[in-house]
């Protein structure tokens, strides 16, 4: 990254930023992306999530990102179906360019470009303004604000409700770390969601699961695409093998913890979220410290923030 690109589009189409060691590359038009978080340590670039490659950026596959946000809802919806406030929620499923199976995915900021609403050296806006559809029947505008700092990374999310109704909401975000030999991971929650075939929750159970995230242990030894509830907003990833600690901390509303990390996998998801999967068809079954999740009166906003940095 040169001096000159810095705060603003570079040639490659990301915003970049940079403070003491620290960069970060925004894809605002492939889903308001994080396109990579790196630290320069004497000559070397360690990437703290996994870099889109070049080939991913010319393609604007959001899947190939860094983070991506999660709104107005977080993961999965079933089948895209649900109901809410006598309107009817109809929602694609998977990726147009990756389909994945029948559900709805992460929400809809990941889908749609963003704007960049402010750049500079070390800090940058994004914002996204939605418009009732077919598929999800509120206005709602959303933000995104960056600032990196020679520790680390700091990001805030909000959602507003610009509709003349209720909104359910949720928000979050869905980093990708390299999975490097011996990484471990550490972070305390009080129950997992089991999930069935189709990853739906299905059962909350504070399982063995539970208990090892707890002690730390290695990612190598699970195989797991769950949501954890009762997470207290931290969590601690560990790579042996560069020698380096990361925490990943997270403040209310995003109380829940989503782990993705299959076996033999080249990198996990460790997410914060602020509700468990499927949360607005769990809603008459369980209660908000079970699924999390909000409702938005008119004008009103759901925001939170989550960091990274060295431990």
């Amino acid at each position: 990254m040169n001096d000159d690109q810095i705060g603003a589009a570079s040639p490659t189409g990301l915003v970049e930023l940079a403070a003491g060691p620290m960069r970060l590359g925004l894809a605002a038009q492939i889903g308001g992306a994080i396109a990579a978080l790196s630290e320069q340590r004497g000559g070397e670039r360690l990437d703290w999530l996994r870099p889109a490659a070049p080939e991913d950026l010319a393609r604007g596959d959001p899947f190939a990102m860094g983070s991506f946000p999660l709104l107005p809802w977080c993961n999965r919806i079933r089948d895209g179906r649900a109901r809410f406030g006598g309107r009817e929620i109809a929602l694609a499923a998977g990726h147009p360019a990756r389909p994945s199976g029948k559900h709805a995915l992460h929400g809809l900021g990941w889908l749609r470009p963003w704007q960049v609403a402010e750049a500079g050296p070390a800090r940058a806006r994004l914002r996204l303004a939605f418009e009732a559809d077919g598929q999800w029947p509120w206005n709602f505008e959303a933000s995104q604000l960056f600032e990196l700092d020679p520790s680390g990374l700091r990001c805030t999310l909000a959602l507003t409700n610009r509709d003349s109704a209720p909104m359910p909401a949720g928000i979050g975000h869905h980093p990708y770390f390299p999975h490097r030999p011996g990484t471990r991971l550490q972070a305390a929650t009080a129950a997992m969601w089991r999930a069935d075939a189709e990853l739906m929750p299905v059962a909350l159970e504070a399982g063995t699961e539970v208990a090892r995230l707890r002690e730390g242990v290695r990612l190598s030894e699970l195989d797991l695409d769950n949501n954890f509830t009762g997470w207290q907003r931290e969590a601690r990833i560990a790579w042996p093998d560069v020698a380096r600690a990361l925490v990943l901390a997270a403040e209310a509303p995003l109380d829940f913890f989503v782990l993705y990390a299959p076996r033999g996998g080249g990198h996990f998801c460790a997410e914060p979220v602020s509700q468990c999967t499927d949360a607005i068809n769990l809603a008459g079954r369980r209660g908000p410290r079970e699924i999390g999740g909000a409702v938005l009166p008119p004008g009103q906003t759901l925001s939170g923030s989550w960091t990274l940095r060295r431990a």
